[in-house]
């Protein structure tokens, strides 16, 4: 670890993902594609609700790659047995937390790592964040936002699979799909486009916030990473 600037250090958590693209995606697919199928279920209620279910569960879905990551940084490898026998922390851990506070950051990715690796009480949890973030609450808000451009961008090139692939003639305009008057059709492959792009675009986030958080500790306490995860994961 050494020093780096924020977008360098989340460049790294990206890469990191990268690397081990086949464990953090082998895991959080086994658990992200039946919540995607369940959200899917619910499009006969209303598309939006399969959307926002979708995107609802986000942060809950990240502690699945933020596991995987941690243990990946330092050369533990993960396989669906390891993520089965920590399910408790990894899944239950925090729930509350999870489908609440954590939804409504505009800086989870970059904060989790705390809820989730760190086991501060909840009395802790605050003053730990607060540290945490200062003069670094820009940095992941905009990374965030850079992420969130990045997923809809995914979206919406799926989306236009439509137009580029679709029978001449029998196309659909912006207006009458905003208004909800598109065919049903062309309105389920709009929600799948969405969910699709959260598979992909979901666990490059979480790495990025996590590698914001690992160049953050090393600032903050020359911390011995190695020596503190090691701990955390010797339960």
């Amino acid at each position: 670890m050494r020093p780096r600037a924020p977008h360098e250090a989340a460049d790294l958590g990206v890469r990191l993902c990268q690397t081990h693209a086949r464990e953090v995606y082998g895991c959080y697919l086994a658990v992200a594609i039946p919540w995607a199928l369940f959200s899917l279920s619910l499009f006969e209620v209303s598309p939006w609700l399969s959307i926002f279910v979708m995107w609802w569960a986000k942060p809950w879905l990240d502690r699945t790659v933020l596991f995987v990551l941690a243990r990946a940084a330092f050369g533990q490898s993960t396989a669906l047995g390891d993520l089965w026998r920590e399910q408790r922390e990894v899944w239950w851990g925090r729930l509350l937390v999870t489908w609440t506070w954590c939804r409504l950051s505009p800086w989870r990715s970059f904060t989790q790592p705390v809820y989730q690796l760190e086991g501060h009480s909840v009395f802790q949890l605050r003053r730990r964040i607060a540290q945490l973030r200062r003069r670094r609450t820009g940095s992941a808000f905009m990374m965030t936002s850079a992420f969130a451009f990045a997923e809809s961008g995914v979206a919406a090139g799926l989306l236009s699979l439509v137009f580029w692939f679709g029978t001449p003639g029998q196309g659909f305009d912006i207006k009458s799909f905003m208004d909800g008057e598109a065919h049903v059709a062309v309105q389920f492959y709009a929600t799948t486009a969405y969910v699709l792009a959260v598979l992909f675009v979901e666990p490059f986030y979480v790495a990025a916030g996590f590698g914001m958080y690992l160049n953050r500790r090393a600032e903050l306490e020359a911390w011995d990473i190695e020596q503190e995860f090691r701990r955390a994961f010797a339960s």
